[in-house]
């Protein structure tokens, strides 16, 4: 069996027009000259090297489509009818409303969170609400890389930024609503170090937190992206942005003005990191008054996990987030989102694993933070529980932001008295239709009532998520966190029990574990 999508895909819109497919290429069994030309290798034909990145970015979250051959669904959830951790052992301490679900991290400036949930790096589509909706339900959330693209009103001179409107309003939108609950995070890639956005985000405009991307699970590469006529060329390279071929070079210009000039594209740089330059780079971040530092990794090679985990532990980072395979992305390339990085748990065990040696050498690694696909209470105890205390929170990124989606989209209806079918059994407003509306009256008073539908949508949806943790927990009777571990998880498949056992991955010298 093939695990990988065929040629037809929701990154494209692309379908095989045959329901016979090859397996292995992807493609109709039976190709014909007279097909329309309706597959991701027709697109290809016509619209070339553009169709590398998925064709329908925009108003859309797009995520991996691969039948992965082992992730958190191959474990079920353990139970207990004896004893009771966390709690008194009495019928009315011992129950789901008593579940902590508290955690806390960070080295020198701790940070609280009411549920083990954070909100991974975004800006994009409603991300007013996304970053609302995080101070709400009091989880940290992260501001998304080059977020200085996004704003049409920045200023810079001689390439490094000196006005960035768009950051105040991103930040400000956790920080009006903020409970002394988690943090908004910037994250900042290479691009952002060089115009200087770090410094200005801390001194500036008070960011308190930068998070250093190595990659995304999704993205392990950064992006290219094709510029149609050489005076935008000329525009982003004047802003420090990589433009190939060079749009200032002499000959390029007069190839242009022929009309035999090849693609102009930008390309995003990788992180080049040596572990000298990198804790130098957290030292200065820490002088300009940065209170928090946290590392944005995927699942590459684990030599490299070992290694970023050992840095984090020299630097006292704060907090790493792995993105595992089987998440998503705004602009990656469509293979890449189906065909690199380990899986979510398999990185999990790979992560789990190196701290666990790190702990034995007497290093304290940082807070670990999973994401990668998850969506729903019972991923995320899962997800907790395979971290063996090492995980303090889940990351929830695509289903919080569609959260905020559709809550901003239902509540617009609701208040245009076009209630959807589905939710007038509740009422007819937005006060009678959102049920957990009362629990923010509870924290708020009744401002709450004039929050914007979008943030109220990502509360109710974390609240979920958390009250659905609780019954996890409880099921356990485990009610602290601090006692989940592996014991909590039943494998239901070979692949499930040789990763527990640590035969998954091949043996590989230099590997811990």
């Amino acid at each position: 069996m093939s695990y990988s999508p065929n040629l037809g895909s929701g990154f494209t819109f692309a379908k095989n027009r045959s329901a016979f497919i090859s397996p292995q290429s992807g493609m109709c069994s039976f190709c014909t000259e007279d097909c329309a030309g309706t597959c991701e290798l027709a697109q290809a034909a016509v619209l070339g090297a553009q169709t590398v990145y998925p064709m329908t970015t925009g108003n859309n979250q797009i995520a991996s489509e691969k039948d992965y051959p082992i992730d958190f669904s191959h474990f079920n959830i353990n139970g207990r009818v004896f004893g009771a951790l966390g709690a008194d052992e009495t019928p009315e301490d011992a129950g789901i409303f008593n579940v902590n679900l508290e955690r806390t991290y960070g080295i020198i400036n701790p940070v609280k969170m009411t549920m083990p949930i954070i909100l991974p790096a975004l800006i994009k589509l409603n991300w007013q609400d996304y970053f609302s909706g995080a101070a709400m339900a009091g989880v940290t959330c992260v501001i998304g890389e080059h977020a200085v693209n996004n704003d049409p009103n920045l200023k810079l001179e001689n390439g490094v930024v000196t006005d960035f409107p768009l950051l105040d309003k991103a930040l400000d939108s956790f920080r009006k609503y903020d409970r002394g609950y988690g943090q908004i995070v910037l994250q900042c890639n290479v691009d952002d170090d060089l115009m200087g956005v770090p410094k200005i985000a801390i001194q500036k405009y008070g960011a308190e937190a930068i998070e250093i991307k190595f990659g995304q699970a999704a993205k392990g590469t950064q992006p290219v992206i094709r510029i149609k006529d050489i005076e935008t060329a000329l525009k982003k390279q004047e802003r420090g942005t990589i433009v190939h071929p060079d749009p200032s070079d002499p000959s390029i210009q007069k190839a242009y003005n022929d009309g035999v000039c090849p693609n102009f594209y930008t390309y995003a740089r990788l992180p080049l990191w040596k572990e000298n330059s990198l804790v130098s780079h957290i030292k200065a971040l820490r002088e300009w008054g940065a209170k928090n530092i946290y590392f944005k990794m995927a699942g590459y090679d684990r030599a490299d996990i070992e290694r970023v985990l050992r840095i984090a532990c020299e630097a006292q980072v704060d907090m790493v987030t792995f993105d595992g395979a089987g998440g998503g992305s705004g602009y990656s390339p469509s293979k890449m989102m189906n065909e690199w990085s380990l899986p979510t748990v398999c990185l999990e065990d790979a992560v789990v694993r190196i701290c666990t040696q790190l702990k034995t050498e007497r290093l304290t690694p940082p807070a670990i933070v999973m994401t990668g696909g998850f969506a729903s209470e019972d991923q995320v105890f899962k997800g907790l529980a395979y971290g063996e205390g090492h995980v303090v929170g889940i990351g929830l990124c695509r289903a919080s932001m569609a959260a905020a989606m559709t809550g901003k989209k239902i509540g617009e209806q609701i208040k245009s008295g076009h209630v959807p079918e589905r939710f007038k059994a509740y009422g007819s407003t937005v006060e009678e239709i959102f049920c957990d509306l009362p629990d923010l009256r509870a924290i708020y008073g009744t401002r709450a009532n004039d929050f914007s539908t979008g943030a109220i949508g990502v509360f109710s949806y974390l609240n979920k998520i958390a009250f659905g943790i609780k019954h996890f927990a409880a099921l356990n009777r485990k009610f602290n966190l601090d006692f989940l571990d592996k014991s909590d998880l039943i494998p239901l498949t070979s692949e499930a029990r040789a990763l527990m056992a640590n035969e998954w991955f091949m043996p590989r010298q230099g590997f811990l574990g």
